[in-house]
């Protein structure tokens, strides 16, 4: 008896190391998927961390990100007690790094070989000083235009390729009854519309150099007064009951046929498949004019904070669950955009998101993919902000002329351009 519970107490002694050791961490995450397919596939999400042994914890922010988000993130930040990871994007991902707060998941990003398989832009928008400290869940696409199949038979049209075929078919579609242009009035859709008829005017190059560089020469060019009078050409094209309300609404009589032609990301596409429509048949989907060379993109991202103990382990399979090809087939299958991973395969999705893939891959090889300003990923909030003021200025006062606008693009540049990084 005695010989037997000595050696049951043995066994014991060096099973509970093993015991510890597996034990699962909390992922607490910030995000803003609460609805439909998106909530959908986060839930997959939380099953493949619960089946690693780890515990989910939701932060949800209702109604999206914005300051508010932001607002309470810091607050928990500066408490001691951030969440394992956070919805957050693009330039404000060095901006987190640069208060130490963020965490390196170099580890999982080499083991699992991240630099070979997202593009080098894509993948240095993930680190930190050459080292990962976001994980990339998907790719959008900005410069995106919509075209109502119907209404582009009604005006005998076909899908335009350069602006000023874009207007030629605004117009074959205002003869024919029908709102050339659905545009929503979130001064976000502004800049974002601004920014595609930039990279059609212009190229890759003027955009890189106007929007990432901030370059003075490129904001007071004559391809940015052009890029400002087409912009504004496409003010006279949207019909009363084309503008106003939210991009869902725009897009909403895009699907009815109210309206022929949106400029508007793949998220779109949501709300098209969610009508019964199909993307690339019921409703056409291609480049902005003038833009078929480049991609303009917007990616979702967990930026990784400090964590430790088993919170730590849990972080980097959430990196990896993140990243690793099921969840980027159903995640973006249910958002609408397409995986940041190369090497995932497209059968499962539609025409659009298949074409938008090549073009990803294509622009990747040729140097012209490129963040969008827009949303984030090109400059810091606060260079987006006073640029996004400027573009919404011309766009609302008429007597604007494009040299006054090109004079403030220029000052709004200059200034945060010079500020230090916070």
């Amino acid at each position: 008896m005695r010989s037997s519970l000595r050696r049951s107490l043995a066994m014991m002694l060096v099973a509970c190391p093993l015991l510890s050791t597996a034990a699962g961490g909390e992922v607490e995450v910030l995000h803003f998927w609460t609805s439909g397919g998106e909530a959908g596939a986060v839930a997959k999400l939380k099953a493949t961390l619960r089946n690693d042994g780890h515990t989910w914890k939701d932060f949800v922010i209702a109604g999206g990100g914005g300051g508010q988000a932001m607002v309470l993130l810091k607050s928990r930040v500066l408490s001691g007690n951030p969440p394992t990871a956070a919805q957050i994007k693009g330039a404000s991902i060095p901006e987190w790094a640069r208060t130490g707060t963020l965490s390196s998941i170099e580890g999982v990003a080499a083991a699992e070989k991240w630099d070979r398989l997202l593009p080098k832009i894509v993948s240095d928008t993930m680190k930190h000083k050459g080292v990962y400290v976001a994980a990339p869940l998907n790719v959008h696409r900005v410069n995106w235009l919509w075209v109502n199949a119907s209404a582009l038979r009604k005006a005998n049209a076909r899908f335009p390729a350069t602006w000023e075929e874009f207007f030629a078919v605004a117009d074959a579609m205002k003869k024919a009854g029908i709102a050339p242009i659905a545009y929503g009035g979130q001064s976000w859709l502004d800049l974002g519309a601004f920014e595609s008829v930039a990279l059609g005017v212009g190229g890759p190059d003027f955009y890189r150099k106007a929007f990432m560089e901030l370059d003075p020469s490129a904001l007071n060019s004559p391809q940015m007064e052009k890029t400002l009078e087409t912009y504004r050409r496409i003010k006279s094209y949207i019909g009363r009951n084309a503008v106003g309300g939210d991009w869902v609404r725009g897009t909403s009589m895009l699907i009815k046929g109210e309206a022929g032609m949106q400029l508007m990301g793949d998220w779109a596409k949501a709300e098209i498949q969610a009508a019964g429509m199909k993307p690339g048949i019921d409703v056409l989907c291609g480049a902005t004019p003038g833009s078929a060379n480049a991609f303009t993109f917007n990616i979702d991202s967990f930026a990784m904070f400090q964590v430790s103990g088993e919170n730590r382990a849990a972080q980097n399979d959430l990196a990896r669950a993140v990243m690793s090809k099921d969840f980027q087939e159903t995640f973006n299958l249910a958002k609408g955009s397409i995986p940041v991973r190369m090497d995932v395969k497209m059968d499962k999705f539609d025409e659009c998101a298949q074409r938008s893939s090549q073009d990803f891959s294509k622009s990747a090889k040729r140097g012209a993919l490129l963040p969008s300003l827009a949303h984030g990923m090109a400059q810091p909030s606060q260079t987006v902000a006073a640029i996004w003021d400027v573009i919404s200025q011309f766009w609302n006062q008429d007597r604007m002329t494009a040299a006054e606008a090109m004079a403030k693009l220029t000052q709004a540049a200059k200034a945060h351009a010079a500020a230090p990084p916070k």
